[in-house]
């Protein structure tokens, strides 16, 4: 499964970050919905078409939080260059 997107609300702690994460494997997309951090409670949902994954993005996104949209790790994790 490989990670497309990863929006955060830009708040700290348990009780007040949320994250919104779009991923997709082969054909299904799917979309991840946490409260609560890594630690959290998850929400998942799937989809055929990527149009119908990013609407459901957009309607998590829609609201009062400050959405920030984070980079996706790389496969294999970050790599420092060579100095």
């Amino acid at each position: 499964m490989e990670q497309r997107k990863h929006w955060w609300n830009g708040k700290w702690g348990r009780l007040a970050r949320r994250d919104v994460f779009l991923r997709v494997d082969a054909d299904q997309w799917h979309v991840e919905q946490r409260a609560g951090g890594a630690e959290g409670i998850s929400r998942f949902y799937e989809y055929g078409s990527a149009d119908e994954a990013e609407e459901t993005v957009r309607a998590l996104l829609d609201g009062p939080d400050t959405w920030r949209e984070l980079s996706p790790r790389p496969p294999g994790g970050w790599t420092l260059p060579n100095n």
